[in-house]
């Protein structure tokens, strides 16, 4: 790694303070590092250090994943399940990053138009408290009509996040597949659905609404009149991750998976 970058997210306490202590202890090991914030994200390095929440990560990783570029996330937020590393661990991260213990994992991401997202695409109607009617079509051919507070696509990734929380499985981030959520549907038999990651999904909004709204990773939103196709983006985003982390342990660990509550200090 010739060219190393620090995005940190100034918005975030402590993220100041984080910073400068990552530049010094890349320093003590003879490494220097551009910084900037999250807001002036530049290309061309090798490696790049991300220091905030989930969201922060989110956005860098749609931004790097255009230049095949890896992030390594420094979680201030408070779940981090996209980070491998705090300010408590910060030293001893970095001297395994830099001694090359670590892995990058390519992670499939969703695309619609020129919008990528790592995590989701969330469909909702603009007509604030009331369900939608969604069709919903898959490689062009209709599957079914949701009555619904909206729809979550979702990677393996992002099955952990909004998809978990709207009663989606959990998927493996190594799996090629991609997840559809219905959010609140008014149809008892109106599951999840999993899918290949090679299928193109549509969704048509009802004739009777005049716009739908669409989010990337919750971050970026923006309306559509008729219907939004997803599908697979060209581009993948590589989370560089220690060696000896692996994602059962992470499910362990920031989402206390299968521990009793009892358990849980």
């Amino acid at each position: 790694m010739k060219n190393l970058a620090i995005a940190y997210n100034k918005t975030i306490d402590h993220s100041v303070e984080v910073m400068q202590e990552l530049k010094s202890v890349l320093l003590v090991n003879g490494v220097a590092a551009d910084i900037f914030d999250i807001d002036a994200l530049k290309s061309g390095y090798d490696f790049v250090f991300v220091i905030g929440g989930d969201g922060t990560i989110l956005k860098t990783a749609r931004f790097y994943a255009k230049y095949s570029t890896p992030i390594f996330g420094i979680n201030l937020g408070r779940l981090g399940f996209l980070s491998q590393s705090s300010k408590e661990n910060l030293t001893s991260s970095v001297e395994k990053i830099l001694k090359g213990e670590y892995r990058v994992e390519d992670r499939i991401m969703l695309q619609s138009g020129e919008k990528i997202a790592l995590n989701d695409f969330v469909v909702k109607g603009t007509t604030t408290g009331r369900t939608s009617r969604f069709s919903l079509k898959i490689n062009d051919k209709f599957v079914c009509d949701y009555l619904a507070d909206g729809i979550i696509i979702t990677t393996p990734t992002g099955s952990t996040a909004y998809g978990l929380s709207a009663g989606g499985p959990v998927i493996s981030p190594n799996l090629s597949a991609f997840l559809i959520v219905p959010i609140c549907p008014h149809t008892l038999t109106a599951r999840p659905i999993v899918i290949p990651d090679d299928e193109i999904i549509t969704i048509c909004s009802d004739k009777d609404l005049t716009n739908y709204v669409a989010s990337t990773d919750g971050q970026e939103f923006y309306e559509f009149a008729k219907e939004i196709t997803i599908k697979k983006s060209e581009n993948v985003a590589k989370l560089a991750l220690l060696d000896g982390e692996e994602f059962y342990s992470v499910l362990r660990n920031k989402l206390h998976w299968g521990i009793s509550p009892a358990c849980i200090k």
